[in-house]
């Protein structure tokens, strides 16, 4: 058996093959695993779980036929569907985890995370998230029609892809010391996160023992994925949608 970690997959109407690949994961693959692991953006954007989405009903239903099969779906929020609440969470039968959360892999305590609070060099990002995570400013947001949610949501988006094309890649990218911080924190030697869209294996010492730092790939011209055996064998694949 094995349990499987994605992340950043960007589901919207305007990307259908990432849709049905995602879809066709579950099926394929997703079903026969011990486990299922979302590190958040599994969707571009996300204004409030009411929003009638035909595609929002479509995921939520595939991924309930997981819980059918007694595999166990967890998800973590992203900065693009961090508004995802207990209505889709029940719909889809997801387990809803905190922002960090340590967990057992077959034997090995590791900390899972999106991995957008690890980019302390961006300042500037770590203070509109917190913004945007305030339960005042969010309940706000979510009494506003959806009209006008969904042009608030398209407008930041907007904005945050012109900032990001004028950021140095240093401030888009996690902080070496931010990773470190957390491994201690936590007293963990394996971390696994998203965001970044650079997957990559980082080995490092901590106290003198090798460490992980699991970077997920993103969802694009190909699908991403971590599979860790029982044995512990650790393999971070793509394959075609």
């Amino acid at each position: 058996m094995t349990t499987l970690f994605i992340a950043d997959l960007h589901l919207s109407e305007q990307e259908p093959t990432i849709t049905v690949g995602f879809l066709d994961f579950l099926k394929r693959e997703a079903v026969h695993a011990d486990a299922l692991y979302i590190l958040g953006d599994l969707f571009e954007a996300w204004i409030g779980d009411d929003d009638p989405n035909p595609l929002h009903a479509q995921v939520a239903q595939a991924l309930a036929e997981l819980h059918q099969h007694h595999v166990p779906c967890y998800f973590i929020h992203g900065n693009r569907d961090f508004l995802i609440s207990h209505c889709f969470a029940e719909q889809s039968k997801m387990i809803l985890l905190p922002e960090e959360q340590v967990i057992d892999v077959y034997g090995e305590k590791t900390l899972i995370l999106h991995g957008d609070t690890l980019c302390t060099d961006d300042p500037g990002y770590l203070r509109f998230r917190k913004y945007i995570h305030s339960a005042v400013i969010q309940k706000l947001y979510l009494t506003l029609p959806l009209c006008i949610r969904q042009k608030i949501a398209t407008r930041l988006r907007n904005k945050s892809q012109t900032t990001n094309r004028t950021k140095p890649s240093v401030m888009m990218d996690v902080s070496p010391l931010a990773v470190i911080g957390k491994l201690k924190q936590y007293q963990v030697f394996q971390i696994i996160h998203g965001h970044t869209h650079h997957p990559a294996i980082h080995d490092m010492t901590i106290k003198g023992r090798l460490s992980q730092r699991i970077v997920l790939g993103s969802w694009h011209d190909s699908g991403s994925v971590l599979r860790i055996k029982p044995n512990y064998s650790i393999e971070l694949a793509t394959f075609p949608l």
